[in-house]
């Protein structure tokens, strides 16, 4: 390692999630409910090189692993990513992420007008398309900033 290198430390217990495509580790972060004033120890590499992407982000969680609606909202914004789960020190699971036919209760409808926005008691129901989401409800498609839809922590 040469002097000018920085290397961030292995972690005991908890998940890496790596390959996530570059620029997209803060929203990660924000899907995951983490901001830092839990105390845990969290890395975040971003716009690092990468042979298969170009360049990616990476995050590093220290004591947690991801439940799966936490993993099927994250194949939504970072469909090329991993997810590796560290169990003294060593990656005890690798798993690709795949994206769901249709995700519940994770992600707000943009249309305020849906029966999921108002004071009913409706839990959010999306399908999952090649290019973004469409509300099961009322039909609304959100393409765009996914991660400013969800309602998950």
């Amino acid at each position: 390692m040469s002097e000018h290198e920085l290397r961030v430390s292995k972690i005991r217990n908890g998940t890496v999630i790596d390959h996530i495509r570059a620029g997209q580790a803060l929203n990660v972060l924000a899907i995951l409910g983490i901001d830092g004033s839990e105390g845990e120890a969290i890395s975040v590499g971003m716009n690092v090189p990468s042979d298969r992407m170009g360049r990616k982000d990476i995050v590093k969680v220290e004591g947690r692993e991801l439940s799966q609606n936490e993993v099927d909202v994250l194949s939504l914004i970072a469909p090329d990513a991993t997810i590796n789960i560290i169990r003294e020190y060593e990656v005890a699971e690798k798993h690709r992420l795949e994206r769901p036919e249709r995700v519940v209760g994770v992600l707000s409808c943009p249309n305020s007008n849906c029966i999921t926005t108002g004071s009913e008691p409706v839990e959010s129901k999306f399908e999952v398309l090649a290019d973004g989401v469409r509300c099961e409800y009322c039909e609304t498609i959100v393409r765009d900033d996914l991660a400013a839809h969800i309602s998950v922590k």
